[in-house]
């Protein structure tokens, strides 16, 4: 599992859905994320991918997107995307500067808020992990 959303980048390898080895970095996704892949390549194969995929930062969820999405189509393995706010119990997600995402229902909206912390969960079982695996960026494009 993959989460690029913000600093520390955070990347979990899990095995019969239990994690098992956790890797951070503050590198740019763009840095960390291919060299990343490419060390553990070497010595896991997976069985299904998953990343965050929003909301949070656009680079981070643009890098993620295309690096999974081409290892999952040459090494034809699923891949699945889960909301962020799975990965810090709903709480604000940083925007910009003072803004969050913050989840209301089942509405997201923008706000002055403190933003939570992102952690990877222990256990993969209890995630909604979505097929429709496409970036989720909130806003547009400006």
């Amino acid at each position: 599992m993959l989460n690029a959303l913000s600093k520390p980048l955070m990347l979990g390898i899990y095995e019969n859905d239990l994690l098992v080895k956790s890797i951070t970095s503050d590198e740019k996704a763009s840095e960390f994320i291919p060299k990343i892949l490419q060390e553990l390549l070497q010595d896991f194969t997976f069985d299904e991918l998953i990343y965050a995929n929003g909301p949070g930062s656009f680079m981070g969820i643009k890098i993620s997107y295309v690096s999974l999405s081409t290892l999952s189509i040459v090494k034809n393995i699923p891949l699945f995307a889960i909301s962020a706010f799975e990965l810090n119990n709903n709480r604000p997600i940083s925007a910009h500067k003072e803004m969050c995402f913050v989840k209301k229902g089942d509405e997201i909206v923008l706000e002055k808020a403190i933003f939570g912390e992102f952690s990877l969960p222990s256990n993969l079982s209890k995630l909604n992990k979505k097929n429709d695996n496409l970036p989720f960026y909130f806003l547009p494009a400006i």
